[in-house]
């Protein structure tokens, strides 16, 4: 088995891996103070849970965006999962990845990105962008080489709402929990849900247009794919997402896996 994680600024996602097949998924707050310990204790209950036997975990993968985290995964894996094959597997440039990262600093980029883009090559096989909604909003190209070639990056949607709150005197904080009737908000709440939902909408159309024109500019439009938690809250706000895989980057990372450590599969 493989035990995959992928460690975001809000949250950190989790899979085990069998054959190739993702046999269960867990999504945590990233707390920056939990300990390796800490760590152990969540997750042999969650196993436990889901009648995975610790044992029988022989690989490990991390995509941590947050170092302070991915220094107590490590640690973990090393110190709690004791049959693994290699040792733990953290997701950078200098990996097999079946496509070159081509930008001006190939190590500044997010590993989360490498691998979102990783699978999205594994399923298109052609130019594309990933949008992923996270604490952030990225934007990330792939062109027919392959290669990753770069992105945008955006404010989230609730580092948005939250700014919205702290720097107004009126307007309260939010939670996107409803969809609104109609673009024109008839109350002050109605307004911040329309102008999150259509605004945001309105960003993924625009940068899918302007990125295609410079990523594939034979064609209409570059093939798209969101993951993220709140991909499937925008998508009926946009005319531009193709498909949307909330397990996306656990599927890349088990990819990574897989190109790495040729004759160790978990």
């Amino acid at each position: 088995m493989l035990l995959a994680v992928d460690v975001g600024n809000s949250h950190t996602v989790s899979g085990i891996f069998e054959k190739g097949q993702l046999m269960g998924n867990w999504r945590l707050q990233s707390r920056q103070d939990r300990t390796a310990d800490e760590l152990a204790i969540r997750y042999h209950g969650l196993f436990q849970m889901a009648g995975i036997n610790p044992d029988r975990i022989t690989g490990f993968i991390i995509a941590s965006v947050v170092p302070i985290l991915e220094t107590s995964w490590l640690h973990f894996a090393r110190s709690y999962l004791t049959k693994l094959r290699q040792p733990p597997l953290s997701v950078n440039h200098t990996l097999k990845l079946g496509m070159e990262v081509a930008t001006e600093n190939p190590a500044e980029v997010g590993a989360d990105r490498i691998v979102n883009a990783v699978a999205a090559w594994d399923r298109f096989q052609a130019p594309l962008i990933v949008i992923d909604f996270g604490t952030a909003i990225t934007f990330d190209c792939v062109n027919e080489q392959p290669a990753y070639v770069g992105g945008t990056i955006h404010p989230g949607i609730g580092i948005s709402l939250d700014a919205l709150a702290t720097r107004t005197a009126k307007l309260p904080r939010l939670d996107i929990d409803v969809t609104p009737d109609h673009p024109i908000g008839t109350t002050t709440v109605k307004a911040i849900h329309s102008g999150a939902l259509y605004g945001f909408g309105g960003l993924v159309d625009r940068m899918v247009e302007v990125l295609s024109r410079q990523l594939t500019p034979n064609q209409e439009r570059a093939k798209t794919i969101a993951t993220g938690g709140m991909a499937g809250l925008i998508k009926p706000y946009t005319h531009t997402i193709d498909e949307i895989d909330p397990e996306l980057t656990l599927t890349g990372l088990q990819l990574i896996y897989r190109l790495n450590c040729k004759g160790k599969d978990a």
